[in-house]
């Protein structure tokens, strides 16, 4: 493995433009393996300026994207499809027809057919990834098995039920207002919660990232029952952050409804309790 240590996000996304304009330019009928995420934002704007001005050619370049959300239509602006048009695809001219974003809508097992499909018949030359929080690569989150095909991931069913809750509210203007309030918490409260189911196994597995220590080239070490003990100690830290913000979701839910609801903020004491009269 080669580690590039890079100054800041704008010269890492421009050496990473640098590997997947070699591969383009060495083979104009690559395959692109894409990620979504805040990682490869700089270098797709980067490719995007290379194609505008300086003749970057990705017309008969391919492309296959790792994942996409379950319940969510390529016009969704939460959708990956959605993503890579806006953030690559629409500044770029390559063939959309020679993209691939699993369907995240219709009868689920049947897309996971036809995304496996893909892949068996699909040689990647390049792969992009980006590294979560957790450590996890793509949607490859905390687990105790390692799947070497496309699959239906469960990021967090308690938090999916908030989620859920959003999507009904439709495109009613005052609920999208909601909306905008509650998402940022809900995003954050799921990183929170996955890190620290993460921390509490504490096993190489629950850490996808970490797969490179199974191959024979790479080493690691851990230094023991105290790294244990701490990582312990924050994933304790991190729900109880998490249970904050879910709180704070709750309080939004009952304004939304017009009840009278409980305040707890990071502002204030756990024991201090603030009724807001509507």
């Amino acid at each position: 493995m080669k580690v590039i240590v890079a100054e800041n996000h704008e010269e890492v996304s421009r050496l990473a433009a640098d590997i997947l304009e070699e591969t383009v330019r060495a083979n104009p009928c690559c395959t692109l393996g894409l990620a979504t995420g805040s990682s490869p934002v700089g270098m797709y704007r980067e490719l995007s300026r290379r194609c505008r001005e300086e003749g970057l050619d990705f017309s008969r370049v391919h492309s296959v994207n790792l994942d996409e959300y379950v319940g969510l239509a390529p016009t969704h602006e939460q959708s990956y499809r959605y993503f890579m048009d806006s953030n690559l695809f629409d500044h770029i001219n390559i063939d959309k027809a020679n993209t691939y974003v699993a369907n995240g809508t219709g009868d689920i097992e049947e897309n996971l057919r036809e995304f496996n499909a893909v892949l068996d018949r699909t040689d990647i030359d390049v792969q992009v990834l980006g590294v979560g929080p957790d450590g996890h690569l793509g949607f490859n989150e905390p687990g105790d098995t390692l799947c070497d095909s496309a699959h239906k991931e469960v990021l967090d069913e308690s938090i999916g039920a908030y989620f859920e809750r959003l999507e009904k509210g439709g495109e009613d203007q005052t609920f999208a207002e909601f909306g905008q309030k509650a998402l940022p918490m809900l995003k954050r409260a799921l990183v929170k919660k996955t890190v620290a189911k993460s921390l509490r196994r504490f096993d190489i597995l629950e850490f996808p990232a970490t797969i490179r220590n199974l191959f024979e080239d790479n080493t690691a070490t851990r230094s023991g029952s105290d790294e244990a003990s701490r990582a312990i100690l924050l994933a304790t830290q991190l729900e109880g952050e998490a249970e904050d913000l879910l709180h704070n979701v709750d309080m939004l839910f009952d304004a939304q409804e017009g009840n009278d609801f409980l305040s707890f903020s990071a502002e204030n004491r756990p024991d201090d309790n603030m009724y807001l009269m509507p």
